[in-house]
């Protein structure tokens, strides 16, 4: 479960292991030891058609639906948005109940505990437990079910409009030359291109889920100018883009809706690992993925959507102020430690570490194990990111802010006065004092806390908030965070 704790300590932790340089164009000399055991022989010098198969000309037996986008869409806008907005804030609720949900005890219908192993309850058919949900014959009704869901898919849907947009933009903008400078090479092109096409399979399933009001691609402003800046913003909107639905794809009235979303939502996994090992970056160094509210992932991905079109549905999610990691570790240097202080490409929380430093402080291009870190199946780091008890310096944004489409939505905040740093990574919920030096700036330490045994519950892609108190809170409850949250931030640890 999530654990409160505070830690302050010194704990130096890396991996081991390196692993060898791309082979592009112009490199040599990598170091890539190969034992033969056994002749291998003439490669082959003539490829075609050897044995003949049998088979038949075959057609679907009916016509496929049809996708809302379609592979390519041709040239895209992209930039700042300079006009007024008409309409202002998240869209709101007839009447609202409350200002806080109030903590209660568990659900009293949760009673069910088996000792024994065996069967409690007599089985609606053989083979066939009692219990479960959707199981009673009932058609399955795949459409959204209640304002939450409603509100949760559209925010999805925003979501896979942006990366179809991004995917796109990079292989647009970016020459063949500069994605081999970066050690990717045109297969590497064609899998991006890929992941696009993925992504309007994505916004084609949760637009039929919602209806005639689901929103459109919009217009985007993006925060990289190489390629590995692109591949490193990827890496951080997939991160909360797979961590946004987790957090609230167990709340969700309809189970139908749930299981397409999880079913997506896999791959959308399977793309946020592949743009870390694009980066040099381990590819999964978490033992659980994270699950974060909805007003977190909105919080995160309002500020690159420049403008959509009129009437567009607005979203009923809060945006926070931004929180930003002054010394954010830069994936780019062989020395992380030596990363300066705002390294990154602009001021908005997920921008990309830059990547135009000086050569003989870059890791892109050594072949030297454990301090490489071009493109690569798997990374090891000598030195690693970030570490327990790394002093980071912290400044954020007041409220207020215009944000979003058309900075038709504005950050907010109903937190008092700012008190600790909640880390959220893994299944933990951990939170370090705050060491105010300013009205908007701060520091703390990097945690220590562990999921289990061995395993450190920050690393990779992590989220980090500040917050006025340090509400004990688990993975299933962890929006009841929101009301404390004063700004809303991402972490590099790995």
């Amino acid at each position: 479960m999530f654990t409160k704790a505070i830690y302050a300590t010194t704990l130096l932790s890396a991996f081991a292991v390196g692993a060898p340089a791309p082979q592009v164009p112009g490199y040599s000399d990598a170091d890539f030891p190969v034992t033969v055991s056994q002749d291998t022989g003439a490669p082959a010098t003539t490829f075609g058609p050897d044995s003949q198969v049998n088979a038949i000309l075959t057609t679907p037996g009916t016509v496929a639906p049809l996708r809302r986008s379609s592979d390519l869409t041709g040239a895209t806008s992209h930039g700042p948005f300079s006009g007024t907005a008409t309409t202002t804030g998240a869209e709101q609720a007839p009447t609202t109940i409350g200002t806080v949900i109030a903590p209660l005890p568990p659900n009293p219908t949760a009673t069910y505990y088996n000792a024994d192993g065996k069967l409690q309850n007599p089985a609606p058919i053989p083979y066939t437990p009692a219990g479960g949900l959707g199981t009673n014959g009932t058609e399955p009704r795949y459409m959204v079910n209640s304002d939450f869901d409603y509100e949760s898919i559209q925010l999805g849907l925003y979501q896979e409009w942006i990366e179809l947009d991004l995917f796109n933009n990079g292989l647009a903008v970016f020459s063949e030359q500069d994605f081999l400078d970066a050690g990717l090479t045109a297969e590497d092109r064609s899998y991006i291109a890929f992941m696009a096409i993925q992504e309007s399979g994505h916004a084609t399933l949760l637009s039929n889920m919602l209806g005639e009001s689901a929103a459109p691609q919009c217009t985007y402003d993006y925060p990289f100018t190489t390629v590995r800046e692109f591949i490193d913003f990827n890496q951080k909107l997939t991160r909360w883009g797979e961590s946004g639905v987790w957090g609230f794809i167990n709340h969700l009235d309809s189970r139908e809706v749930g299981q397409l979303l999880s079913q997506s939502i896999a791959t959308e996994a399977r793309q946020q690992m592949s743009f870390r090992q694009m980066l040099g970056l381990h590819p999964m160094p978490v033992w659980f993925e994270t699950g974060i509210p909805q007003s977190w992932a909105w919080s995160y991905l309002a500020p690159y959507i420049s403008s959509c079109p009129e009437n567009t549905t607005r979203l009923a999610w809060q945006n926070f102020p931004a929180l930003h990691v002054v010394n954010q570790a830069n994936p780019n240097r062989f020395s992380p430690n030596d990363t300066a202080d705002y390294e990154v490409t602009g001021n908005r929380t997920a921008d990309p570490s830059k990547s135009t430093i000086p050569a003989d402080e870059s890791c892109v291009n050594l072949n030297v194990t454990g301090y490489a870190c071009g493109p690569a199946i798997a990374r090891n780091r000598s030195e690693p990111l970030s570490f327990p008890g790394k002093q980071v310096n912290l400044t954020w944004d007041v409220p207020g802010q215009a944000v979003g489409p058309n900075n038709s939505y504005v950050t907010s905040t109903s937190a008092g006065q700012p008190q600790f740093v909640a880390w959220v990574a893994q299944l933990n919920l951990t939170y370090t004092p705050l060491t105010l030096t300013g009205n908007n700036s701060g520091y703390t330490y990097q945690p220590a806390s562990e999921v289990y045994e061995g395993d450190p519950a920050l690393n990779g892609t992590a989220f980090i908030a500040i917050t006025d108190s340090d509400l004990f809170l688990t993975p299933f409850n962890l929006s009841m965070i929101n009301p404390h949250v004063v700004a809303l931030g991402l972490y590099q640890a790995g």
